[in-house]
């Protein structure tokens, strides 16, 4: 609806951040339970209250001519869409997925119960996989519940931030992740809301 409505404003209040296999498309369907309509995607668990920063730059190439001082056309050389967050928890899902790939194993046939370990690679592989993103907001016109998803369905993590490891805060794996385009020119990304704010009036 065009003009000014305070309950088209959008506060994302609660978050949760998932990862899946390449070509995972985000879910259509709102249920009463979150893990069911995720079911088949990782939780990435708790991450920073800083929550996610979302980042979409096109990189545009402007057409000169001799005859005029401002550029005549501009010409899409490239499109960058990410998400930049930092997760809080370290287990069997969260770590390779910021190291670039792997996976923990156990040591249990060693003689070491309890003991895991994740080798890192000598040289970076490709680590592709979808991010799947979902927040609610309640409106502030009449209390209702408003929930947004995002899907990269097919990406990678394209910078890692310094680990910090200190007695008086948590450690942190910062990551950017970057949406890449798909070989048949489906969406780079997507979004699914559940929100009257987009009826057609």
């Amino acid at each position: 609806m065009a003009g000014t409505n305070s309950s088209e404003i959008r506060v994302a209040g609660v978050g949760r951040l998932y990862v899946a296999p390449s070509g995972t498309k985000v879910p259509t369907t709102f249920s009463t339970d979150t893990t069911t309509d995720w079911a088949s995607w990782k939780n990435l668990g708790f991450t920073t209250g800083d929550g996610v920063t979302f980042s979409k730059k096109d990189k545009l190439e402007p057409i000169d001519v001799w005859q005029a001082v401002s550029p005549v056309h501009f010409v899409y050389s490239d499109r960058d869409l990410t998400l930049k967050f930092s997760l809080l928890q370290f287990n069997e899902d969260t770590l390779p997925f910021f190291m670039g790939g792997g996976t923990v194993g156990a040591l249990d046939a060693t003689g070491s119960p309890g003991v895991y370990t994740y080798d890192v690679a000598e040289r970076p592989f490709a680590d592709v996989r979808a991010l799947g993103l979902e927040f609610t907001d309640v409106r502030a016109s009449d209390g209702s519940t408003v929930t947004y998803r995002f899907g990269i369905p097919r990406g990678q993590v394209t910078a890692s931030d310094d680990i910090k490891l200190a007695r008086k805060a948590a450690s942190q794996l910062g990551i950017t992740f970057t949406a890449m385009s798909a070989a048949d020119g489906s969406a780079l990304a997507s979004f699914v809301m559940k929100d009257s704010a987009y009826a057609a009036s």
